[in-house]
């Protein structure tokens, strides 16, 4: 093993445990409820501006195989007519939302196809759904279409189908480029189906492709993990992301560990799989590749190496989740779809409203949101918020943004803002809940 970084070095060891770790999301989603969906059908009920900008995220919730790290609402036992059920009520919910005032004339910025596995289903079910959903909103002002995959569930004529459907920015699930590590981790792939993929993904010529790894999944080593980013530089994808392994607690992992179900092997500590994604950013940028979140490396240079929905997420920008258990922000107020395969077909099928559970921001909730997100990309600004939120941040958190600066994780940059060191960057959702509102510290965060 090599010595420690700088960058990760002088932290605690600590064990990686059953709980999130990531933060997506302000409040943390144990605060929201049932009694606040009143506020998601006023949201929608004053007509907003006709040029004011949004975006789509429709949940695709079918995969081969159910990964043991797994936490996203998914299935792998429905056959082609329950999938066909469900796509027939995933575009029914889209055509719904374009009834409401608020949505009506709105033309769409960005989509996002995710899972689940979205290259799991056929073409056939795919161009369906996509016909309806562009019949209900205009296509015309996208710029961005993502789409997710799993290798071994891609075809050529089905990414050729994907290429003509619209879709901007490939995400290939990739994980790890380690045979025993994929099948020790439940992926359904193998590193043949990658190697098969990626000439007809290079061919097709799509805007971005994006691949997707894991530090620290079971199994990992120092060699094995230097062998997957060295195939990751000479794949050479316009953008990686890199995400450190966590353990939720619906996860397949954490489920056997809570309840003594067999030994499990050891998971590598969070000082290991800091330092493992500091190898791979410094590798990366060796390489060409710039910083652009914590989790994401692009090459620069490039139209299509962005990620708007990230972006726009993060500012605030209204998203409306479409499917089984997925989530939406909308005009301040967040909102979850009903988690249950009966509930939420049952619901679409009635020509009502999905929705399970909501909370209604203030002002000072969309502040606390955007700063944390927003940090993820690795530094904050003082005058956007000013402008935004007449709220000097610097100000607001000096405390925090000290504590962060003395252990070093910040640099604070006089009166213009707040850059996180790469050891902040590192472990930037380990602190986010220094800026929560005290009702939510300590808070579960699911």
């Amino acid at each position: 093993m090599s010595q420690p970084d700088p960058a990760t070095s002088g932290q605690t060891t600590a064990e990686t445990q059953v709980g999130s770790v990531f933060v997506s999301n302000y409040p943390p989603f144990s605060a929201w409820n049932d009694r606040q969906l009143s506020a998601v059908e006023e949201a929608f009920q004053t007509p907003a501006a006709s040029d004011e900008p949004f975006g789509l995220y429709l949940h695709i919730p079918f995969c081969r195989k159910r990964c043991k790290f797994c936490y996203f609402r998914v299935y792998t036992d429905k056959n082609s007519g329950e999938i066909s059920r469900y796509t027939d009520a995933l575009a029914r919910e889209v055509e719904l939302y374009a009834t409401q005032p608020a949505i009506a004339g709105r033309p769409l910025r960005f989509v996002y196809f995710g899972g689940g596995t979205p290259s799991f289903i056929s073409v056939r079910h795919l161009s369906a759904l996509v016909d309806r959903v562009r019949e209900a909103f205009s296509w015309d002002a996208v710029e961005e279409v993502t789409f997710e995959c799993e290798p071994g569930t891609l075809t050529r004529s089905k990414l050729a189908t994907i290429r003509e459907l619209g879709v901007t920015r490939l995400s290939l699930g990739i994980e790890n480029f380690n045979d025993e590590i994929l099948r020790e981790n439940g992926r359904a792939h193998l590193t043949r189906e990658i190697d098969r993929v990626l000439p007809w993904i290079t061919d097709l010529d799509f805007d971005q492709l994006n691949i997707d790894l894991i530090a620290g999944m079971v199994g990992e080593t120092w060699e094995t993990w230097r062998e997957t980013i060295e195939r990751t530089i000479e794949l050479a994808p316009d953008s990686v992301t890199i995400y450190q392994m966590e353990l939720p607690y619906n996860a397949r992992f954490s489920k056997q560990l809570l309840e003594g179900g067999g030994e499990l092997p050891p998971f590598a500590d969070w000082q290991t799989k800091r330092e493992w994604n500091n190898y791979a950013m410094e590798s990366l940028q060796a390489a060409g590749y710039d910083v652009s979140s914590a989790y994401t490396m692009i090459k620069p240079g490039k139209a299509g190496a962005r990620f708007l929905y990230r972006d726009a997420l993060w500012h605030g920008s209204d998203l409306l989740g479409a499917g089984i258990a997925s989530f939406s922000h909308f005009r301040g107020v967040h909102f979850q779809n009903n988690a249950g395969w009966g509930d939420y077909l049952e619901a679409i099928e009635e020509g009502r409203f999905p929705w399970s559970r909501a909370f209604a921001t203030g002002a000072d909730d969309r502040l606390i949101r955007e700063l944390i997100l927003q940090l993820k990309l690795g530094a904050v600004r003082q005058e956007p918020f000013l402008e935004k939120f007449g709220v000097d941040i610097l100000e607001r958190w000096q405390p925090v943004w000290h504590d962060l600066e003395v252990r070093g994780m910040a640099h604070i940059e006089n009166s213009a803002g707040v850059t996180l060191t790469r050891r902040g960057l590192l472990q930037v959702d380990s602190l986010l809940p220094g800026f929560y509102d005290p009702r939510y510290q300590g808070a579960r965060y699911t």
